[in-house]
């Protein structure tokens, strides 16, 4: 399916309907958020790969594709959904990865995200109505340190990183909506969403 921005009549040159990708995400504070961007620093300095994450450190809880006219709707059932839902926390804690090309922190018990997210399959009805692609709802999250890696770099961090510790508690206290309108753009913040106090 062809990404961009919504043409102002929902259609593409080609005839098919463009959409517009958002993810929802958490985003650690600032103490956390400098921790992991050591670790990507670290990466890179010793595999002489630039391929750390370009985003900020965070958790992808969903992602999906919709056409721009439809981000307020969307955006209104978000607020709702997470609006009433408590901020929560997990522990990070050490590295695995995605063979054959992600290193990653993993999340050993995610089960407060995934009371949230299971929420979030509601938006799956609006956005069919409108002939996008369903909500990938991200059950298993993780914070990625480096991705697209070359396979020999994969093998080798793996190796060193499997021996490195990291142990430190994410706090959920807002989610973040980001958009960008192809594949080759870059997120931009959308909206900011709230939980309830713990």
């Amino acid at each position: 399916m062809q990404m961009g921005t919504v043409q102002q009549s929902g259609y593409g040159i080609s005839g098919m309907v463009n959409f517009c990708e958002y993810l929802l995400v958490a985003q650690p504070g600032i103490d956390l958020h400098d921790k992991i961007l050591g670790e990507q620093e670290y990466f890179s300095m010793h595999y002489l790969e630039r391929t750390a994450i370009k985003m900020k450190p965070h958790i992808e809880l969903a992602a999906f594709q919709a056409r721009e006219e439809m981000e307020p709707t969307l955006i209104r059932w978000m607020h709702r959904i997470i609006s009433q839902q408590q901020a929560f926390s997990f522990a990070l804690n050490n590295f695995s990865g995605f063979p054959p090309d992600t290193l990653y922190l993993r999340i050993p018990e995610p089960q407060a995200i995934q009371k949230l997210t299971a929420e979030l399959e509601q938006l799956n009805d609006y956005v069919k109505t409108y002939d996008c692609p369903a909500i990938r709802i991200n059950t298993k999250p993780t914070v990625q340190v480096a991705k697209k890696l070359t396979e020999d770099n994969y093998l080798r961090a793996m190796l060193d990183f499997s021996q490195r510790s990291f142990h430190e508690i994410f706090e959920v206290k807002e989610l973040l909506l980001l958009r960008r309108n192809h594949a080759f753009d870059s997120y931009k913040h959308v909206n900011k969403f709230v939980l309830q106090p713990a």
